[in-house]
């Protein structure tokens, strides 16, 4: 019976995968043959090539629409940014610096207070009557005094005559000399206890509004104890508080020494409009963990616009860039190496074709919708701004109506933390 093959051909020695001899029932398989598909294989590999080929030939004569943008050149502010919070110029806790029974409650919740005002009274009978006693001790201890100086001077005479010892001349000057520092402790004890019955008035230390009152007629207060009363919070004006990046330092002392530096201040909440505060100091140290100066910022805060505790956006105006070219933020694009864009090179024919070309270009601030382009570029170029996947050296491109001059976006060179 004779062999089967899948395939079978003479004069080949090389067969291709899958072209294996089927040999017949009950019969060894003889020497396998096939196809020889080193060639077919070669072919294959060339049409892909010439397809390629083609492909990348068409898509250079293939025109792509896009949207440019002229660079422009403009006047720009350099806006450093940052968080803040809002501070009171001043805060005190209110303390009791003598304990007793408060016997008066003359501050409510939320009052604004003046310095000097009575905020509290202090129970200050047992206050009144230490001053009596330590008034007493005083007086008699002064009449002591008076009789030892009167026994001295008699002694004295007598011991010029040797009528009296002059032991008994010296226990009477001894006498005298401690009566004299014992009147002299008890005028501090008299003192002090004046001071005490006056520490029992609690006064408003400075001007400003009080928060929630802690306590009421009738608690009993420690002398010195860690109970706060109240807290005072002086808000008019009242600081904003702020970091920026240390390595601007230099320059804001040296606008802050050359005359008041200004400062754009937002509180937090919708609808909140920006108003002018003014550059009051910057910290003596750079925080080292994350290497950023604290600077404050005043506001008169008439309007009680702020509230301590309160976040608001702080934009310190550094300098103004001159003739800054801007371009849209869309056009500039981030490779490997940097930022870059695509730029328009027109045919000359007026008819709005031309050819593209990547240029490397450094990018500075964001102004608004806009980047400032410090160098690469020139006021005039056209920039593409839409339209760029798929661009290539040397495509060709139709421009389409763009944005005008630079694209939008109206405001101020931004420096974030």
């Amino acid at each position: 019976m004779p062999r089967k093959f899948l395939f079978d051909h003479k004069d080949s020695g090389v067969h291709g995968a899958g072209c294996r001899p089927e040999p017949a029932s009950g019969r060894k398989a003889g020497p396998r043959r096939g196809y020889a598909v080193l060639p077919a294989c070669l072919i294959a590999v060339l049409l892909l090539a010439a397809c390629g080929g083609e492909t990348k030939q068409g898509r250079r004569e293939r025109t792509v629409p896009v949207t440019a943008v002229a660079v422009v050149s403009e006047d720009v502010p350099v806006v450093l940014s940052a968080v803040g919070n809002v501070e009171p110029l001043a805060s005190v806790e209110i303390k009791s610096r003598v304990g007793g029974i408060i016997d008066k409650q003359l501050v409510e919740n939320g009052q604004d207070v003046n310095k000097g005002d009575l905020l509290f009274q202090i129970d200050s009978r047992s206050f009144d009557l230490a001053v009596m006693e330590a008034q007493a001790r005083l007086d008699r201890d002064r009449a002591h005094l008076t009789k030892a100086r009167e026994d001295l001077r008699r002694y004295s005479k007598l011991r010029d005559l040797n009528v009296v010892a002059q032991e008994q001349y010296d226990n009477t000057f001894a006498e005298a000399t401690s009566l004299e520092n014992t009147i002299r402790l008890n005028e501090a004890a008299l003192e002090r206890a004046r001071l005490d019955r006056d520490y029992a008035r609690i006064t408003a230390p400075i001007s400003g509004r009080v928060g929630i009152v802690q306590v009421n007629v009738g608690n009993v207060i420690k002398a010195n104890d860690d109970r706060t009363l109240c807290v005072i919070n002086q808000i008019r004006p009242i600081n904003i508080g702020f970091s920026l990046p240390e390595r601007y330092l230099s320059e804001i002392m040296q606008r802050k020494a050359a005359g008041p530096l200004s400062v754009s201040v937002t509180p937090s909440g919708a609808d909140r409009k920006a108003v002018k505060g003014e550059l009051t100091a910057v910290d003596n140290e750079v925080d080292t963990a994350t290497g950023t100066i604290r600077l404050l910022a005043a506001y008169p805060n008439d309007d009680s616009l702020f509230w301590p505790g309160q976040f608001a956006r702080v934009e310190l105006t550094l300098r103004t860039l001159r003739d800054a070219m801007l371009l849209p933020t869309g056009a500039v694009l981030q490779g490997m190496e940097g930022a870059y864009v695509y730029v328009v090179v027109p045919a000359g024919d007026g008819s709005g074709a031309g050819t593209v070309e990547p240029r490397d270009v450094v990018a500075s601030h964001i102004v608004g919708e806009r980047t400032v382009i410090e160098s690469g570029l020139k006021p005039g170029e056209l920039v593409v701004l839409d339209g760029q996947v798929g661009l290539s050296p040397g495509a060709k491109v139709s421009v389409k109506n763009g944005q005008g001059k630079g694209g939008k976006g109206q405001g101020q060179a931004g420096e974030g933390q």
